[in-house]
């Protein structure tokens, strides 16, 4: 099974405090993306202004960008025809089924609230997009009820639950989308969408996908509005090294991480040295127990090898390290690590270090 990934960047890194991001910066961004082989983009929310229609615009009229270009809209007359004007590839109609969201977000009865997805999604329909419809606060609505959405448009290839507060863990997520299936729901049609406020949208999405979704969306580095959404680069990762791959399996991986930094840095957007998979101490190790053993086989400390997803493995060698991978850098050299050799290098680095594993080889090279 392969699971259609649908990236989010853009318009919700956009939803973020002080955020204004540029055409130009969009269209760069979304165009890195693209590379991945990602099925959709959502570069913005038409009815919000002109960067969001033009951004859209240009994107869906790329010949080169083989992604479905998105843009979203409440289900009003105003929101869809924003997004025609756009020239969006597919119109993504939200509307709130929780009794919660309905009553305080919409102002209007389920029934009603239906009625106008219904005559969103036929105008968009007419105006030559395809659609897709978002349940907002789905994860906290009746799953009686939401089944009663999938069997109200059946013709909507994708129907995707969202978990709009992040309100929701794993066993919870697993346990509705399950039952979801049970009652009939097509998984090829269920799609999920999750928030990030309780550090767990990546285990959601997988455990969505393990219970029979076949859509998430996705957003580089989990950006987004409040904790941010699932990131993209984890949900691909964790499911590649610890899954059925079924989240990777149309992308290409060694482009991962190079596209989402390209992406980031389109957007003006940086992270934390200690994120997962794209920060740069991750993937950098100094302690000289590890740099030993890894000098011999980098899978001792390490889950994946980061170059399979586009990324590089640093090793660094300086005052911390110990007589092990001393004894390794001189053995790795054809000399032989006799003791005085061991702490003749030993003091080299901590003179000279931090250096990384290519400039000790040539201190060894240089100095024996």
């Amino acid at each position: 099974m392969s699971v259609s990934l649908r990236d989010v960047t853009i318009r919700e890194g956009a939803q973020m405090p002080g955020r204004e991001y540029a055409v130009a910066d969009r269209l760069s961004a979304a165009r890195a993306l693209d590379r991945l082989g990602l099925d959709a983009i959502q570069a913005g929310f038409p009815a919000v202004g002109g960067t969001d229609r033009e951004a859209i615009r240009r994107l869906a009229g790329d010949d080169d960008v083989t992604a479905d270009v998105v843009g979203i809209a409440r289900a009003t007359t105003g929101d869809v025809e924003a997004a025609l004007d756009a020239e969006a590839d597919v119109v993504e109609v939200f509307v709130p089924t929780s009794e919660r969201q309905l009553d305080h977000v919409l102002g209007a009865s389920r029934d009603e609230a239906m009625q106008m997805a219904a005559a969103a999604l036929g105008r968009a329909r007419d105006g030559g997009a395809a659609v897709h419809l978002t349940l907002v606060d789905g994860f906290r609505t009746e799953p009686a009820d939401l089944v009663a959405v999938y069997e109200r448009f059946p013709s909507v290839p994708t129907i995707t639950v969202a978990d709009t507060v992040g309100a929701r863990t794993p066993d919870g997520v697993r346990d509705l989308v399950a039952d979801l299936v049970d009652r009939g729901v097509d998984g090829d049609r269920l799609g999920v969408h999750f928030h990030d406020d309780m550090g767990v949208a990546v285990a959601n999405t997988l455990a969505a996908v393990d219970a029979g979704a076949t859509t998430a969306d996705v957003s580089v580095a989990s950006l987004g509005e409040r904790a941010g959404n699932a990131a993209l680069e984890r949900v691909v990762v964790a499911d590649g090294v610890d899954g059925p791959g079924d989240c990777a399996a149309a992308l290409d991986r060694a482009a991962l991480v190079p596209a989402c930094e390209a992406a980031l840095d389109a957007l003006g957007e940086s992270v934390d040295p200690r994120t997962p998979v794209l920060g740069a101490d991750v993937t950098t190790h100094e302690s000289g127990i590890h740099t030993a053993a890894m000098l011999r086989d980098p899978g001792t400390f390490e889950p994946f090898d980061p170059a399979e997803f586009g990324g590089n493995r640093r090793l660094v060698f300086g005052a911390g390290s110990g007589r092990g991978s001393a004894r390794v850098l001189l053995e790795r050299a054809g000399v032989e690590p006799t003791d005085r050799r061991v702490t003749r290098l030993l003091d080299l680095l901590a003179e000279r270090g931090p250096v990384d594993e290519r400039e000790a080889s040539a201190l060894v090279d240089a100095e024996f």
